[in-house]
Protein backbone atom coordinates (compact mmCIF):
# COMPACT_ATOMS: atom_id res chain seq x y z
CA UNK A 1 0.00 0.00 0.00
CA UNK A 2 1.24 3.45 -0.91
CA UNK A 3 1.40 5.90 1.86
CA UNK A 4 -0.06 9.40 1.14
CA UNK A 5 0.94 12.80 3.45
CA UNK A 6 -2.84 13.70 2.61
CA UNK A 7 -5.70 11.87 2.24
CA UNK A 8 -7.26 11.95 -0.63
CA UNK A 9 -10.96 11.66 0.68
CA UNK A 10 -9.90 14.83 2.56
CA UNK A 11 -8.41 16.92 -0.14
CA UNK A 12 -11.48 16.22 -2.08
CA UNK A 13 -14.24 17.31 0.88
CA UNK A 14 -11.55 21.27 1.22
CA UNK A 15 -11.84 21.78 -2.71
CA UNK A 16 -15.10 21.26 -1.71
CA UNK A 17 -15.96 23.82 0.67
CA UNK A 18 -13.44 26.31 -0.16
CA UNK A 19 -14.97 26.00 -3.31
CA UNK A 20 -18.83 26.29 -2.01
CA UNK A 21 -17.26 29.64 0.27
CA UNK A 22 -15.65 30.99 -2.69
CA UNK A 23 -19.07 30.85 -4.90
CA UNK A 24 -20.81 32.20 -1.79
CA UNK A 25 -18.60 34.88 -1.55
CA UNK A 26 -18.37 36.00 -5.23
CA UNK A 27 -22.67 35.98 -5.47
CA UNK A 28 -22.57 37.88 -2.25
CA UNK A 29 -20.50 40.39 -3.52
CA UNK A 30 -22.05 40.57 -7.38
CA UNK A 31 -25.99 40.66 -6.17
CA UNK A 32 -25.98 42.40 -2.38
CA UNK A 33 -23.17 45.00 -3.79
CA UNK A 34 -24.22 45.33 -6.88
CA UNK A 35 -24.40 49.50 -6.77
CA UNK A 36 -20.57 48.79 -7.04
CA UNK A 37 -20.77 47.34 -10.75
CA UNK A 38 -23.10 50.21 -11.66
CA UNK A 39 -21.36 51.20 -15.26
CA UNK A 40 -20.71 54.70 -16.21
CA UNK A 41 -23.47 54.12 -19.20
CA UNK A 42 -26.21 53.82 -16.18
CA UNK A 43 -27.75 51.05 -18.66
CA UNK A 44 -29.37 47.93 -17.00
CA UNK A 45 -27.78 45.78 -19.57
CA UNK A 46 -24.57 46.91 -19.07
CA UNK A 47 -25.03 46.57 -15.36
CA UNK A 48 -25.90 43.08 -16.04
CA UNK A 49 -22.95 42.28 -17.79
CA UNK A 50 -20.62 44.08 -15.42
CA UNK A 51 -22.37 41.66 -12.51
CA UNK A 52 -22.10 38.85 -14.92
CA UNK A 53 -18.49 39.08 -15.42
CA UNK A 54 -17.07 38.33 -11.38
CA UNK A 55 -19.77 35.51 -11.65
CA UNK A 56 -18.80 33.81 -14.63
CA UNK A 57 -15.22 34.24 -14.35
CA UNK A 58 -14.92 32.60 -10.43
CA UNK A 59 -17.91 30.14 -10.84
CA UNK A 60 -18.23 29.46 -14.27
CA UNK A 61 -14.33 29.80 -15.54
CA UNK A 62 -12.21 28.87 -11.85
CA UNK A 63 -14.78 26.60 -10.11
CA UNK A 64 -15.66 24.22 -13.07
CA UNK A 65 -11.87 23.95 -14.32
CA UNK A 66 -10.77 23.37 -10.87
CA UNK A 67 -13.58 20.43 -10.79
CA UNK A 68 -12.35 19.41 -14.03
CA UNK A 69 -8.77 18.79 -12.51
CA UNK A 70 -10.23 17.11 -9.95
CA UNK A 71 -12.31 14.67 -12.31
CA UNK A 72 -9.49 11.97 -12.21
CA UNK A 73 -9.26 12.05 -8.52
CA UNK A 74 -12.84 10.73 -7.44
CA UNK A 75 -15.03 9.90 -10.26
CA UNK A 76 -15.06 5.89 -10.92
CA UNK A 77 -15.20 3.93 -14.48
CA UNK A 78 -12.84 3.88 -17.19
CA UNK A 79 -10.51 6.23 -18.53
CA UNK A 80 -12.64 7.10 -21.14
CA UNK A 81 -15.29 8.33 -19.20
CA UNK A 82 -13.12 10.40 -16.77
CA UNK A 83 -11.41 11.88 -19.93
CA UNK A 84 -14.72 12.66 -21.59
CA UNK A 85 -16.14 14.45 -18.47
CA UNK A 86 -12.91 16.33 -18.00
CA UNK A 87 -13.05 17.40 -21.75
CA UNK A 88 -16.77 18.28 -20.79
CA UNK A 89 -16.46 20.53 -17.85
CA UNK A 90 -13.23 22.06 -19.38
CA UNK A 91 -15.45 23.18 -22.26
CA UNK A 92 -17.89 24.70 -19.79
CA UNK A 93 -15.36 26.53 -18.32
CA UNK A 94 -13.88 27.71 -21.38
CA UNK A 95 -17.19 29.02 -22.91
CA UNK A 96 -17.96 30.87 -19.71
CA UNK A 97 -14.28 32.48 -19.39
CA UNK A 98 -14.96 33.58 -22.92
CA UNK A 99 -18.51 35.03 -22.44
CA UNK A 100 -17.33 36.47 -18.93
CA UNK A 101 -14.73 38.69 -20.52
CA UNK A 102 -17.38 39.76 -23.62
CA UNK A 103 -19.22 40.79 -21.33
CA UNK A 104 -16.11 43.57 -20.31
CA UNK A 105 -15.64 44.13 -24.01
CA UNK A 106 -18.84 44.34 -25.67
CA UNK A 107 -19.67 48.26 -25.05
CA UNK A 108 -19.50 50.66 -26.95
CA UNK A 109 -15.98 51.96 -25.87
CA UNK A 110 -14.82 48.65 -27.14
CA UNK A 111 -12.28 46.47 -26.64
CA UNK A 112 -9.15 48.95 -26.80
CA UNK A 113 -10.39 51.12 -24.23
CA UNK A 114 -11.11 48.02 -21.67
CA UNK A 115 -7.66 47.01 -22.50
CA UNK A 116 -5.37 49.21 -20.15
CA UNK A 117 -4.75 47.11 -17.28
CA UNK A 118 -2.21 44.13 -16.16
CA UNK A 119 -5.61 42.52 -15.22
CA UNK A 120 -6.76 42.73 -18.84
CA UNK A 121 -3.76 41.95 -20.65
CA UNK A 122 -3.52 38.52 -17.95
CA UNK A 123 -7.39 37.45 -18.46
CA UNK A 124 -6.84 37.01 -22.28
CA UNK A 125 -3.42 35.43 -21.99
CA UNK A 126 -5.23 33.22 -20.11
CA UNK A 127 -8.30 32.61 -21.86
CA UNK A 128 -6.19 31.93 -24.75
CA UNK A 129 -3.66 29.99 -22.95
CA UNK A 130 -7.09 27.78 -22.17
CA UNK A 131 -8.22 27.37 -25.33
CA UNK A 132 -4.81 25.84 -26.57
CA UNK A 133 -4.97 23.73 -24.10
CA UNK A 134 -8.32 22.38 -24.28
CA UNK A 135 -7.58 21.73 -28.36
CA UNK A 136 -4.32 20.24 -27.69
CA UNK A 137 -6.27 18.08 -24.89
CA UNK A 138 -8.82 17.00 -27.61
CA UNK A 139 -6.69 16.42 -30.15
CA UNK A 140 -3.84 14.44 -28.04
CA UNK A 141 -6.16 12.52 -25.68
CA UNK A 142 -9.57 12.23 -27.19
CA UNK A 143 -9.35 11.61 -30.70
CA UNK A 144 -8.79 8.14 -31.15
CA UNK A 145 -6.60 8.18 -34.21
CA UNK A 146 -3.91 10.05 -32.32
CA UNK A 147 -1.14 7.01 -31.62
CA UNK A 148 -0.32 6.02 -27.83
CA UNK A 149 3.15 7.44 -27.85
CA UNK A 150 2.05 10.89 -28.93
CA UNK A 151 -0.05 10.88 -25.83
CA UNK A 152 2.74 9.68 -23.23
CA UNK A 153 4.79 12.33 -24.89
CA UNK A 154 2.42 15.19 -24.58
CA UNK A 155 1.13 14.27 -20.81
CA UNK A 156 3.97 15.97 -18.90
CA UNK A 157 3.57 19.07 -20.71
CA UNK A 158 -0.18 19.02 -20.54
CA UNK A 159 -0.22 18.39 -16.84
CA UNK A 160 1.61 21.47 -16.34
CA UNK A 161 -0.01 23.83 -18.91
CA UNK A 162 -3.29 22.61 -17.08
CA UNK A 163 -1.92 23.61 -13.70
CA UNK A 164 -0.16 26.68 -15.11
CA UNK A 165 -3.40 28.40 -16.45
CA UNK A 166 -5.45 27.37 -13.72
CA UNK A 167 -3.10 29.17 -11.03
CA UNK A 168 -2.55 31.84 -14.00
CA UNK A 169 -6.34 32.13 -14.14
CA UNK A 170 -6.66 32.58 -9.90
CA UNK A 171 -3.67 35.05 -10.12
CA UNK A 172 -6.10 37.38 -13.09
CA UNK A 173 -8.59 36.89 -10.54
CA UNK A 174 -7.05 38.43 -8.02
CA UNK A 175 -5.51 41.54 -9.47
CA UNK A 176 -9.04 42.10 -10.81
CA UNK A 177 -10.52 42.34 -7.02
CA UNK A 178 -7.36 43.88 -6.37
CA UNK A 179 -8.36 46.66 -9.06
CA UNK A 180 -12.07 46.96 -8.39
CA UNK A 181 -11.68 47.52 -4.34
CA UNK A 182 -8.67 49.83 -5.42
CA UNK A 183 -10.38 51.89 -7.68
CA UNK A 184 -13.78 51.96 -5.30
CA UNK A 185 -12.19 52.92 -2.23
CA UNK A 186 -10.26 56.12 -4.08
CA UNK A 187 -13.15 56.93 -5.65
CA UNK A 188 -14.72 57.15 -2.16
CA UNK A 189 -17.68 54.85 -2.78
CA UNK A 190 -16.51 52.02 -0.04
CA UNK A 191 -14.76 52.26 2.89
CA UNK A 192 -11.46 50.78 3.74
CA UNK A 193 -12.92 49.01 6.62
CA UNK A 194 -16.57 48.10 5.91
CA UNK A 195 -18.35 44.41 4.83
CA UNK A 196 -17.68 45.18 1.58
CA UNK A 197 -14.19 45.17 1.64
CA UNK A 198 -14.33 42.01 3.87
CA UNK A 199 -16.20 40.23 1.44
CA UNK A 200 -14.01 40.79 -1.77
CA UNK A 201 -10.48 40.43 1.11
CA UNK A 202 -12.62 36.94 1.79
CA UNK A 203 -12.90 36.24 -1.88
CA UNK A 204 -9.18 36.40 -2.49
CA UNK A 205 -8.25 34.45 0.67
CA UNK A 206 -10.55 31.87 -0.63
CA UNK A 207 -9.39 31.64 -4.34
CA UNK A 208 -5.64 31.22 -3.02
CA UNK A 209 -6.85 28.65 -0.22
CA UNK A 210 -8.82 27.04 -3.25
CA UNK A 211 -6.32 26.97 -5.82
CA UNK A 212 -3.40 25.40 -3.66
CA UNK A 213 -5.81 22.86 -2.76
CA UNK A 214 -6.61 21.64 -6.04
CA UNK A 215 -3.01 21.84 -7.20
CA UNK A 216 -1.78 19.79 -4.23
CA UNK A 217 -4.59 17.05 -4.93
CA UNK A 218 -3.23 16.75 -8.40
CA UNK A 219 0.05 16.66 -8.12
CA UNK A 220 -0.17 13.90 -4.66
CA UNK A 221 0.08 10.73 -5.67
CA UNK A 222 -2.81 8.67 -5.69
CA UNK A 223 -4.08 6.64 -2.84
CA UNK A 224 -3.97 2.66 -3.79
CA UNK A 225 -2.52 3.55 -7.50
CA UNK A 226 -1.35 0.22 -9.57
CA UNK A 227 2.17 -1.06 -9.08
CA UNK A 228 3.89 -1.02 -12.46
CA UNK A 229 5.99 -4.14 -13.08
CA UNK A 230 9.50 -3.96 -15.40
CA UNK A 231 9.82 -6.06 -18.26
CA UNK A 232 12.89 -6.69 -20.37
CA UNK A 233 12.07 -7.28 -24.19
CA UNK A 234 13.43 -6.30 -27.59
CA UNK A 235 16.71 -4.78 -25.47
CA UNK A 236 14.13 -2.41 -23.44
CA UNK A 237 12.70 -1.96 -20.52
CA UNK A 238 8.99 -1.31 -20.83
CA UNK A 239 6.91 -1.28 -18.15
CA UNK A 240 3.08 -2.25 -17.68
CA UNK A 241 0.28 -2.18 -15.28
Amino acid sequence: MVSVPFSSLFLQVSARLSACIVALLVVIWALYFKTSFIPRSSSQEDLIYAILHPLLMVIGFILVSGEAILVHRWLPGSRNLKKSVHLCLQGLALGSGVFGIWTKFHSQEGIVANFYSLHSWMGLICITLFGAQWLLGFLNFWHKGEVRTTRVRVLPWHVFLGLYTYALAVVTAETGLLEKLTFLQTRGDVLRRCTESMVVNGLGLGLALLSGIVILAAVSPKHGAPHFKMMYTNNKWLSSQ
